[in-house]
């Protein structure tokens, strides 16, 4: 049905393109006795078939302009800057835009006296399917990082460490086109000051090859590219660091960008122990989330939802990385990021991030599940984890010539994690929430691991536009080994009395993998507009799980006796072979694609033990994709996305082994697990008006799945065994991966934008509706839990000048959460914040930093209902030549009332979740600014139309 839509959709909006034929020209302006870019020239452009016609452009700080909306025609094109001699030039526009290179404006001989002249730039700009802000349009201090700019951006938000843009995670920052701290867009914002920025661009970065094909592959990410001013890429900044607090609460740090032409060399470092990490660690062995010292829930291959609010960390996570965790952490953290061009055929980037960090973390949970009669529990959980993470990621871009390139992206990391914890469960009943058991597990672990991982592109474009070939190699391969040592003490009523009970056991745990996969691409024009697609991609992984479990012997005080029904012998084989065909038609700005490819896949297994057992499956995939981008007129536009893949069951889901480590909570692996068929479908409608400076960007984002990979959850209420001699407790749960049908989530995304003059301050309305079905089975009854969250929030963000800075903001969560099994624990619960943040600062460098929350919850579990403010406060001074110095004294939670509460919702079971923060402490901080810089450089290297950003290296179409 979904796909019958989309096409609908498509074969309606194909129907514009022929009526929507509108063109661009676009060039630079240069100084020609300076050669430095003209900011503020007159740009009019005028028909000459029709004198009525004319439109009008002012070029930016690097002297580029761009003049939309025009109809093919022939245009005399009239460039003037006071002081320099008017450009008149004639230009045809036929079935293409223009692009009209450099111009250069020489000085005037009739010169009567200096002008300054001043224009004002749009609030942000559409080129191409790219949002384009300029900077100058957003106040902020002095001092200011490049995080604190984004904020103020409409749609932009930092969330527990995670850059989000249009409701999307952002997972890459560049800076004038090249990438900057990797993968990690955190660090890039928190490190980057907002004074070198001329323009921050929010678009989705295709992959290598999609940018070079114009062929989406689906495997596009949000990006953001900050284009900096031509004054500021010669020189240095950056800041040092160092405070002390009450409660031997310490912070320090630091960065320093060096910038000279393409070079760019950035050094950052942060040690503290109030919860600051500044960048993001990669995935950390799956053992430091809450999720996972609780047991179940996450081994299904889709999402959660719910609504978290915490104000020290969260444990968001993203595709590719751990943000900060719960609790409390400390953390050293060093980084090195470094980009430069070898001559002119050699573009090399890489970056090396070291980060330690040691968690400690005092958690309550208080879980009920859907299906009456089955004992919920309350959870105390004490944990203290060690991570070590190396991290180094490469790019090297070779030039061969103008029709042949080469890519290579090696990266490899190394972790180490060592973690204690100490997990008390009291089961209570569910008619009488008096205790009816209770389990305490104290594990000890240490894991060791590594990934790496390489990818080899050579692309070729032929001398006839629009025929290309690449070729694309990945190789992966990870390893991962741990010990884990576990203490199970359990306590029983059995009605008269209490049995207590306990067990010793030692783990040894490996897992392998390794993945080839290669994808070839060629296209062809058809006729004037169109190209065909055609693509091979073959892909070969090989999985190796393997564990063995020892009970502890009091006869020789040792971990000798063998357990092999909790040790496993595991491989796992998979081999897929996809080819397809897409077709596309259109321009730049007007396209529409549509294809097909065709999979088949095979998926083999082998166990050893706990018992003998081999898979071997096969499936045969029809996999559609169809893409639409419309220009709807000069000020909006749209895009839709509808791609359908498969995902396969991980190694972990498919091995049959109990794993009772966590302990009361038992998971266990499902050989016979099918891949998952998904359906995804994206639009984005976008707006702009760069006149009244109004901005309107509407996503619905729609997901299927049929065979989805969820849980089946077996909740005994009395002892009851299960394997072979493995006993499951009343109120313990067994949880297996399992595939059902039913599987939807709908998200919706609205932002609107525009200023309010009254304040001086621009206003930011934002909004959606996220739909969430899950299905899963408990106690052998299929039930499907839908949560409904229904948002909106508002930023009042301030434009008055640099010494006031602030920005009101308030946003809402109101869920509603029901299931079909259960009917009295469906529920509903609302959840708020609202914030004020000031930055005031007096021209001899006074400063007042102010920032108070009122977080709210309401329809919790009993205990969990929360209101609190957060207050935080500081007070400073500026000093030293050109107030490079600064000395402030600061306060956290000064109210005494920081909080973390968090509420999620599965497809079996509510959970409410309350974590340790910290909580007040006065701090005395020394800041020094670095800050030099040179002649600027004429050499300009950004996104443009957001289509590519390697050397123009690109299909020519």
């Amino acid at each position: 049905m979904i796909l019958r839509i989309s096409f609908f959709i498509i074969s309606i909006l194909l129907t514009f393109i022929g009526f929507s034929q509108y063109y661009k020209v676009n060039g630079q302006l240069l100084n020609s006795k300076t050669n430095s870019p003209l900011k503020g020239a007159t740009i009019k452009v005028r028909s000459i078939t029709d004198s009525t016609t004319l439109t009008n452009g002012i070029s930016d700080s690097l002297g580029r302009f761009s003049i939309d909306n025009l109809k093919p025609d022939s245009f005399q094109l009239v460039i003037s800057y006071i002081g320099l001699s008017t450009i008149n030039k004639s230009v045809l526009v036929s079935n293409e835009s223009v692009d009209v290179g450099t111009l250069f404006l020489v000085p005037s001989s009739n010169v009567l006296a200096e002008v300054i002249v001043k224009a004002n730039a749009p609030m942000a700009t559409l080129i191409g399917d790219t949002i384009q802000f300029n900077a100058s349009q957003f106040k902020v201090n002095p001092d200011a990082s490049a995080e604190d700019l984004v904020k103020k951006m409409p749609g932009i938000t930092v969330e527990n460490g995670t850059v989000k843009a249009q409701g999307e995670n952002v997972q890459r920052v560049t800076i004038d086109g090249r990438d900057l701290f990797g993968d990690d867009a955190t660090a890039a914002l928190r490190n980057l000051p907002a004074e070198i920025i001329d323009k921050i661009q929010v678009f989705d970065r295709l992959s290598d090859q999609a940018q070079f094909t114009g062929f989406d592959d689906g495997s596009s990410q949000k990006g953001i590219n900050i284009i900096t001013k031509a004054n500021m890429r010669n020189g240095q900044f950056g800041r040092v660091f160092s405070g002390y607090g009450t409660d031997d609460r310490y912070s320090a740090g630091g960065n320093s960008t060096m910038l000279k032409d393409n070079r760019k060399i950035s050094i950052v470092g942060n040690f503290n122990n109030i919860n600051q990490q500044n960048f993001a660690t990669q995935d950390l062995l799956g053992v430091t989330t809450s999720s996972n010292q609780r047991g179940g829930g996450r081994q299904r291959g889709g999402g959660r939802s719910g609504s978290s609010g915490s104000s020290q960390g969260g444990g968001n996570t993203s595709n590719f990385l751990v943000g900060q965790q719960t609790g409390i952490s400390k953390t050293n953290a060093i980084g090195i990021n470094y980009a430069d061009d070898l001559g002119k055929s050699i573009r090399l980037s890489g970056s090396y991030f070291f980060n330690n960090t040691e968690n400690a973390t005092n958690e309550e949970v208080n879980r009920q599940y859907f299906l009456e009669g089955i004992p919920g529990f309350y959870q105390l959980n004490n944990s203290n984890s060690s991570n070590v993470n190396h991290r180094i990621n490469l790019r090297v871009e070779y030039k061969i010539d103008s029709f042949n390139q080469i890519i290579i992206t090696p990266a490899v990391s190394f972790q180490n994690n060592n973690s204690n914890k100490n997990i008390s469960t009291s089961f209570f009943s569910p008619t009488s929430l008096i205790d009816i058991s209770s389990t305490k597990n104290l594990t000890s672990s240490d894991r060791n691991g590594y990934n790496l991982n390489n990818t080899v592109l050579f692309r070729h474009s032929f001398p006839k536009r629009g025929r290309t070939f690449s070729v694309s190699f990945n190789t992966s391969s990870n390893n991962k080994t741990g010990d884990v040592f576990t203490d199970v003490f359990d306590t029983t009523f059995n009605g008269t009395s209490f049995i207590d009970s306990n067990s010793l056991r030692f783990t040894d745990q490996q897992t392998k993998g390794f993945q080839l996969s290669g994808n070839l691409i060629y296209t062809e024009p058809v006729g004037k507009n169109g190209q065909l697609q055609m693509n091979y991609n073959p892909t070969h992984s090989i999985s190796i799980a393997d564990q063995e479990a020892f009970e502890f012997e009091k006869l020789t005080n040792k971990y000798t006796i063998f357990n092999a029904n909790l040790s496993s012998r595991f491989d796992n084989t998979f081999n897929a072979q996809n080819a397809g065909i897409s077709y596309r038609y259109g321009n730049k700005e007007n396209q529409l694609a549509f294809g097909a490819n065709y999979q088949y896949s095979t998926l083999f297994s082998d166990q050893q033990f706990p018992r003998q057992l081999v898979v071997d499956k096969s499936f045969s995939n029809i996999l559609p994709n169809a893409m639409a981008r419309l220009k709807l007129s000069a000020r909006s536009n749209i895009r839709i996305n509808y791609r359908a893949n498969t995902n396969q069951p991980s190694v972990t889901q498919l091995q049959d082994v109990y794993d009772i480590t966590n302990i009361p909570f038992v998971t266990a692996g499902n050989p016979q697990l099918e891949q998952q068929y998904l359906h995804v479908i994206s639009t984005r409608y976008t707006y702009s008006n760069t006149q009244k400076n109004i901005l309107f960007v509407g996503n619905l984002f729609v997901q299927t799945a049929s065979n989805y990979i969820t849980n089946a959850t077996f909740v005994p209420n009395k002892d009851s065994v299960i394997g072979q001699n493995i006993i499951l407790k009343s109120g313990q749960q067994l949880t297996k991966p399992v595939n059902l049908d039913g599987y939807v989530s709908i998200r919706s995304f609205l932002n609107l934008a525009f200023p309010l003059k009254l304040l001086k301050s621009n206003i930011n309305f934002n909004g959606g509706v996220t739909i969430s079905k899950l299905p899963g089975i408990i106690n052998s009854i299929t039930n499907t839990s839908t949560n409904t969250t229904y948002s909106s929030g508002v930023v009042i963000a301030s434009n008055i000048s640099q010494y006031v800075d602030f920005n009101i903001s308030y946003s809402a969560n109101f869920n509603n959460v029901t299931n079909n099994t259960q009917p009295d624990l469906n529920n509903k619960y609302f959840s708020h914040v609202a914030g004020l943040q000031m930055n005031l600062l007096t021209k001899k460098g006074w400063l007042l930093q102010s920032e108070i929350n009122n977080q709210l919850y309401k329809g919790l579990s009993v205990g969990f209902n929360q209101s609190y403010f957060l207050l935080n406060m500081g007070i400073g001074k500026k000093f030293l030549k050109n107030q490079k110095g600064e000395i402030k004294v600061s306060v956290f939670d000064l109210l005494k009332q920081n909080q973390s509460i968090n509420r999620s919702v599965s497809e079996t079971y509510v959970e409410d979740i309350q974590n340790v923060v910290l909580s007040r402490f006065f701090m005395l901080t020394f800041t020094y600014n670095l800050k030099t810089f040179g002649t600027p450089t004429n050499k300009v290297n950004n996104r443009g139309n957001g289509n590519n950003n390697s050397r123009n290296f690109q299909n020519r179409d």
